[in-house]
Protein backbone atom coordinates (compact mmCIF):
# COMPACT_ATOMS: atom_id res chain seq x y z
CA UNK A 1 0.00 0.00 0.00
CA UNK A 2 2.74 2.39 1.02
CA UNK A 3 2.00 5.64 1.37
CA UNK A 4 -2.12 5.38 0.39
CA UNK A 5 -3.89 4.08 3.09
CA UNK A 6 -6.92 1.41 2.49
CA UNK A 7 -9.82 1.09 4.24
CA UNK A 8 -11.88 -1.87 4.96
CA UNK A 9 -13.71 -3.73 6.97
CA UNK A 10 -13.88 -7.26 8.35
CA UNK A 11 -17.03 -9.82 8.69
CA UNK A 12 -17.27 -13.43 9.56
CA UNK A 13 -15.56 -16.55 11.94
CA UNK A 14 -12.22 -15.52 12.33
CA UNK A 15 -10.87 -18.64 11.45
CA UNK A 16 -12.74 -18.78 8.22
CA UNK A 17 -11.66 -19.07 4.64
CA UNK A 18 -10.30 -15.19 3.66
CA UNK A 19 -12.20 -13.78 0.90
CA UNK A 20 -11.59 -10.51 -0.49
CA UNK A 21 -14.23 -8.58 -1.90
CA UNK A 22 -13.29 -5.29 -4.37
CA UNK A 23 -15.71 -3.21 -5.69
CA UNK A 24 -16.39 -1.64 -9.41
CA UNK A 25 -15.54 1.93 -10.70
CA UNK A 26 -17.09 4.82 -8.73
CA UNK A 27 -18.65 1.85 -6.03
CA UNK A 28 -17.18 1.69 -2.48
CA UNK A 29 -17.05 -1.31 0.09
CA UNK A 30 -20.89 -0.81 0.93
CA UNK A 31 -21.97 -1.72 -2.53
CA UNK A 32 -21.10 -5.37 -1.28
CA UNK A 33 -24.10 -4.86 1.43
CA UNK A 34 -27.05 -7.20 -0.23
CA UNK A 35 -24.58 -10.20 0.01
CA UNK A 36 -21.91 -9.19 2.68
CA UNK A 37 -24.05 -11.49 5.16
CA UNK A 38 -24.31 -14.55 3.11
CA UNK A 39 -20.54 -14.51 2.69
CA UNK A 40 -20.09 -14.02 6.00
CA UNK A 41 -21.55 -16.85 7.12
CA UNK A 42 -19.34 -19.03 4.97
CA UNK A 43 -16.03 -17.11 5.35
CA UNK A 44 -13.73 -14.59 7.19
CA UNK A 45 -14.56 -11.74 4.79
CA UNK A 46 -12.45 -8.33 4.09
CA UNK A 47 -14.65 -5.68 1.91
CA UNK A 48 -11.80 -3.22 0.55
CA UNK A 49 -12.29 0.20 -0.27
CA UNK A 50 -10.08 0.88 -3.39
CA UNK A 51 -7.87 4.23 -3.82
CA UNK A 52 -9.96 6.95 -4.47
CA UNK A 53 -13.00 5.63 -3.72
CA UNK A 54 -14.94 5.63 -0.32
CA UNK A 55 -12.88 6.08 2.73
CA UNK A 56 -9.45 5.39 1.43
CA UNK A 57 -6.75 7.65 0.58
CA UNK A 58 -7.37 9.94 -2.69
CA UNK A 59 -3.59 10.65 -3.93
CA UNK A 60 -4.59 11.30 -7.66
CA UNK A 61 -2.69 8.59 -9.37
CA UNK A 62 -4.56 6.23 -10.64
CA UNK A 63 -4.39 2.50 -12.58
CA UNK A 64 -5.59 -0.70 -12.31
CA UNK A 65 -1.58 -1.73 -11.52
CA UNK A 66 -1.78 0.55 -9.02
CA UNK A 67 -4.95 -0.86 -7.44
CA UNK A 68 -2.98 -4.65 -8.26
CA UNK A 69 -0.30 -3.05 -5.87
CA UNK A 70 -2.34 -1.95 -3.36
CA UNK A 71 -4.40 -5.12 -2.84
CA UNK A 72 -0.95 -7.15 -2.69
CA UNK A 73 0.02 -4.32 0.06
CA UNK A 74 -2.88 -4.92 2.12
CA UNK A 75 -2.36 -8.95 1.92
CA UNK A 76 1.41 -8.46 3.01
CA UNK A 77 0.26 -5.80 5.56
CA UNK A 78 -2.99 -7.71 8.09
CA UNK A 79 -1.26 -10.58 6.82
CA UNK A 80 -3.29 -12.59 4.50
CA UNK A 81 -0.66 -15.68 2.39
CA UNK A 82 -3.55 -16.64 0.19
CA UNK A 83 -7.19 -15.21 -0.27
CA UNK A 84 -10.00 -15.77 -2.40
CA UNK A 85 -10.64 -12.82 -4.46
CA UNK A 86 -14.23 -11.51 -5.38
CA UNK A 87 -14.13 -8.67 -7.84
CA UNK A 88 -16.99 -6.83 -9.78
CA UNK A 89 -16.65 -4.86 -12.96
CA UNK A 90 -13.25 -2.98 -12.07
CA UNK A 91 -12.11 -5.25 -8.82
CA UNK A 92 -12.99 -8.11 -10.63
CA UNK A 93 -9.84 -6.53 -13.43
CA UNK A 94 -8.01 -5.95 -10.18
CA UNK A 95 -8.37 -9.56 -8.81
CA UNK A 96 -6.71 -11.18 -12.48
CA UNK A 97 -4.05 -8.82 -12.24
CA UNK A 98 -3.38 -9.77 -8.90
CA UNK A 99 -3.49 -13.60 -9.57
CA UNK A 100 -0.97 -12.76 -12.79
CA UNK A 101 1.21 -10.85 -10.62
CA UNK A 102 0.84 -13.34 -7.47
CA UNK A 103 -0.47 -16.63 -8.13
CA UNK A 104 0.80 -18.37 -5.12
CA UNK A 105 -1.42 -15.81 -3.04
CA UNK A 106 -4.45 -16.07 -4.86
CA UNK A 107 -6.64 -19.50 -4.02
CA UNK A 108 -9.83 -18.45 -5.89
CA UNK A 109 -11.10 -16.07 -8.59
CA UNK A 110 -14.56 -15.06 -8.86
CA UNK A 111 -15.11 -12.43 -11.67
CA UNK A 112 -18.51 -10.74 -11.82
CA UNK A 113 -19.45 -9.22 -15.14
CA UNK A 114 -16.22 -8.21 -16.31
CA UNK A 115 -12.20 -9.62 -16.90
CA UNK A 116 -9.54 -8.08 -18.12
CA UNK A 117 -10.05 -5.84 -21.39
CA UNK A 118 -8.76 -6.83 -24.96
CA UNK A 119 -7.41 -4.30 -26.62
CA UNK A 120 -9.45 -2.83 -29.32
CA UNK A 121 -12.40 -4.08 -27.62
CA UNK A 122 -13.94 -1.11 -25.67
CA UNK A 123 -13.75 2.54 -26.46
CA UNK A 124 -14.21 5.02 -23.15
CA UNK A 125 -13.68 8.34 -23.82
CA UNK A 126 -13.18 10.70 -21.01
CA UNK A 127 -16.01 12.11 -19.12
CA UNK A 128 -16.39 16.11 -17.76
CA UNK A 129 -16.54 16.09 -14.62
CA UNK A 130 -20.04 17.05 -12.82
CA UNK A 131 -21.00 19.48 -11.24
CA UNK A 132 -21.96 18.48 -7.55
CA UNK A 133 -19.33 16.47 -5.47
CA UNK A 134 -19.23 12.77 -6.13
CA UNK A 135 -18.48 10.27 -3.17
CA UNK A 136 -15.18 9.34 -4.60
CA UNK A 137 -12.57 11.06 -6.64
CA UNK A 138 -13.52 11.59 -9.95
CA UNK A 139 -10.32 11.82 -11.46
CA UNK A 140 -10.07 8.01 -11.23
CA UNK A 141 -13.47 7.53 -13.30
CA UNK A 142 -11.14 8.86 -16.52
CA UNK A 143 -7.73 7.43 -15.52
CA UNK A 144 -9.52 3.42 -15.67
CA UNK A 145 -11.72 4.56 -18.83
CA UNK A 146 -8.39 5.77 -20.15
CA UNK A 147 -6.80 2.05 -19.53
CA UNK A 148 -10.01 0.40 -20.96
CA UNK A 149 -9.72 1.51 -24.27
CA UNK A 150 -5.90 1.18 -24.06
CA UNK A 151 -5.31 -2.15 -21.97
CA UNK A 152 -1.81 -3.24 -21.56
CA UNK A 153 -1.75 -6.30 -24.37
CA UNK A 154 0.11 -8.71 -21.84
CA UNK A 155 -3.66 -8.90 -19.49
CA UNK A 156 -5.52 -10.11 -21.77
CA UNK A 157 -2.73 -12.50 -23.33
CA UNK A 158 -1.49 -13.80 -19.96
CA UNK A 159 -5.21 -15.17 -19.09
CA UNK A 160 -4.37 -18.45 -20.53
CA UNK A 161 -1.41 -18.84 -18.10
CA UNK A 162 -4.25 -18.15 -14.93
CA UNK A 163 -4.22 -21.50 -13.45
CA UNK A 164 -6.53 -20.26 -10.17
CA UNK A 165 -9.79 -21.91 -10.07
CA UNK A 166 -12.02 -19.18 -11.51
CA UNK A 167 -15.92 -18.24 -11.67
CA UNK A 168 -16.98 -15.70 -14.17
CA UNK A 169 -20.57 -14.57 -13.39
CA UNK A 170 -21.73 -13.28 -16.06
CA UNK A 171 -25.23 -10.78 -15.70
CA UNK A 172 -25.89 -11.47 -19.16
CA UNK A 173 -25.75 -7.50 -19.60
CA UNK A 174 -25.26 -7.10 -23.20
CA UNK A 175 -24.31 -10.15 -25.65
CA UNK A 176 -21.33 -8.14 -26.50
CA UNK A 177 -19.94 -8.50 -23.24
CA UNK A 178 -21.78 -12.07 -22.62
CA UNK A 179 -19.48 -13.28 -25.81
CA UNK A 180 -16.64 -11.65 -24.18
CA UNK A 181 -16.82 -13.76 -21.18
CA UNK A 182 -17.31 -16.95 -23.14
CA UNK A 183 -14.31 -16.25 -24.38
CA UNK A 184 -12.30 -15.46 -21.49
CA UNK A 185 -13.52 -18.59 -19.55
CA UNK A 186 -12.16 -20.72 -22.54
CA UNK A 187 -9.06 -18.99 -22.34
CA UNK A 188 -8.23 -19.47 -18.79
CA UNK A 189 -7.12 -23.19 -17.75
CA UNK A 190 -8.99 -23.94 -14.97
CA UNK A 191 -12.73 -21.30 -15.42
CA UNK A 192 -16.13 -21.58 -16.01
CA UNK A 193 -19.30 -19.68 -16.98
CA UNK A 194 -22.25 -19.21 -14.99
CA UNK A 195 -25.03 -16.90 -16.31
CA UNK A 196 -27.33 -15.19 -14.21
CA UNK A 197 -29.89 -12.79 -15.78
CA UNK A 198 -29.55 -9.44 -13.76
CA UNK A 199 -27.48 -7.14 -15.61
CA UNK A 200 -24.27 -5.70 -14.39
CA UNK A 201 -24.60 -5.96 -10.72
CA UNK A 202 -25.76 -9.49 -10.39
CA UNK A 203 -24.51 -9.06 -6.42
CA UNK A 204 -26.99 -6.20 -5.99
CA UNK A 205 -29.88 -7.31 -7.92
CA UNK A 206 -29.89 -10.84 -7.91
CA UNK A 207 -28.00 -11.25 -4.20
CA UNK A 208 -29.65 -14.95 -4.01
CA UNK A 209 -28.66 -16.20 -7.17
CA UNK A 210 -25.30 -14.81 -6.92
CA UNK A 211 -24.69 -16.24 -3.29
CA UNK A 212 -26.06 -19.48 -4.55
CA UNK A 213 -23.29 -19.18 -7.42
CA UNK A 214 -20.62 -18.36 -5.04
CA UNK A 215 -20.80 -19.97 -2.13
CA UNK A 216 -20.80 -23.90 -3.34
CA UNK A 217 -17.83 -22.65 -5.59
CA UNK A 218 -15.66 -21.27 -2.98
CA UNK A 219 -16.90 -24.49 -0.54
CA UNK A 220 -16.02 -26.72 -2.49
CA UNK A 221 -12.27 -25.30 -3.79
CA UNK A 222 -11.33 -24.52 -0.08
CA UNK A 223 -11.86 -28.37 0.84
CA UNK A 224 -10.07 -29.67 -2.29
CA UNK A 225 -7.10 -27.20 -1.34
CA UNK A 226 -6.69 -28.39 2.17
Amino acid sequence: MGDVSIRYRVAGDPGGQPVVLLHGLGDSGPDWNPVLNGLAAAFRVFVLDLRGHGDSDRPGDYSFELMRDDVLGFLDAVPLERVALVGHSMGAVVAVLVAQAAPDRVTHLVLEDATVPRPGDLHRPPLAAPDEPTPFDFAVINAIRAQLTDPDPSWWEGTDAVKTPTLIVDGASSHDRQAFLAQSAARMPDARLVTITAGHYVHRDQPAGFLDAVVPFLRQRSAASR
